[in-house]
């Protein structure tokens, strides 16, 4: 538990040091905590978007905020289901990925390789965090950052990687009886 106290000390200073240090985390975290502090354009048009869909959305390619939200189709594709699919179908979405999550915990549970419970661990937090600041900073519920929903997003890059990590996460927590897996 020290070990764990003293990393979350220094990952506790270093978010101070990094605040500090680089100006773009400076501007990105006084404009959330204080939306007069800045531009704060792409968040209101995400939020824009989440109110225009409503319950059931306004139909699969019928929204027009994403028109002049910028990188719709990537940092802000949650608030872009959330206009067109509505508000049932983004709470499924979210329902998914804690399904994932949690049922891949499940599996790695059952484990008794450390390497197993720590490698598959690691990438279900992974994926589970991705998609949590995605929808968070659509949201304003965190700071806006530029980061893809699993899966959804467009982009290749991320595709390939979350691809690569879901078949390492599969190839984890399989189930056999040959070479040793249970």
């Amino acid at each position: 538990l020290s070990i764990i106290a003293g990393l979350g000390v220094l990952g506790v200073v270093g978010l101070i040091w990094i605040y500090f240090t680089f100006p773009h985390v400076t501007s990105r975290i006084d404009r959330f905590l204080d939306p007069n502090a800045g531009d704060n354009y792409q968040i209101e048009k995400s939020l824009d978007a989440v109110r225009n869909g409503g319950l059931f959305g306004t139909g699969p390619g019928q929204g027009e905020i994403k028109l002049i939200l910028p990188d719709a189709h990537t940092d802000f594709i949650f608030s872009v289901a959330a206009e067109e699919l509505g508000l049932i179908v983004t709470l499924l979405l979210v329902a998914i990925f804690v399904f994932i999550v949690v049922r891949g915990f499940v599996r790695i549970k059952q484990s008794e390789d450390m390497f197993v419970i720590l490698a598959a661990g690691g990438l279900l937090v992974q994926f589970g965090v991705q998609a949590f600041i995605h929808m968070g900073s659509s949201l304003k519920l965190l700071p806006a950052k530029g980061m893809t929903l699993p899966f959804v997003s467009y982009g290749g890059s991320s595709m390939l990687a979350l691809g690569f990590a879901c078949g390492m996460l599969l190839a984890l927590t399989r189930r056999s009886t040959i070479g040793g897996y249970k």
